[in-house]
């Protein structure tokens, strides 16, 4: 298929974009990622509010329910994220939980452990995304909006001396 084919457009938009998990035929959760956070989305049922979720954040695990249930989502993890920056909110009627990764730069395969993972076309989509995070972020005179890499895209984490936590320092 040819790179720049309406199909490969499409199919390279859906691997960057949201990922659903899907238990059942229903899709559980959507989750996406940038260079330093992992984004949760989902939908509640009708009339909840903040005040109905008992939401815990742990570096290695989540727990999300209705008070007075038992959890809808308590799992781990695939890597650790960061307590201090990482909160949820209601937001355009989905539960939005955003998770500040510990490991800047690190591509997740999944939001949560045994959720199933990124195939491998979406992977390497995800890679080139935070590859251009990372080149936006530490050269941010420049436009990589049209940018694109021939081949498979290095790990945004470990590429040249690695991620930089702030790339001001680079100056």
């Amino acid at each position: 298929m040819n790179e720049d084919s309406p199909e490969m457009k499409k199919l390279t938009e859906k691997a960057r974009g949201r990922q659903q998990f899907k238990y059942d035929g229903q899709v559980v959760y959507e989750w996406e990622q940038t260079i330093d956070e992992v984004h949760l989305y989902i939908k509640p049922p009708p009339g909840a509010t903040k005040h109905h979720f008992d939401i815990a954040i742990q570096p290695r695990h989540l727990r999300v329910g209705l008070k007075g249930n038992p959890p809808f989502l308590n799992e781990e993890f695939v890597s650790l994220v960061q307590l201090s920056s990482s909160f949820w909110m209601i937001e355009d009627g989905e539960l939005h939980i955003q998770l500040q990764k510990v490991h800047k730069g690190e591509t997740w395969a999944a939001a949560l452990k045994g959720h199933g993972q990124l195939d491998m076309f979406s992977e390497q989509e995800v890679n080139k995304k935070l590859m251009l995070e990372r080149f936006q972020e530490e050269h941010p005179g420049f436009d990589f909006s049209g940018a694109t890499f021939s081949g498979q895209a290095p790990s945004a984490r470990t590429f040249m001396g690695g991620v930089h936590h702030d790339p001001q320092s680079l100056r």
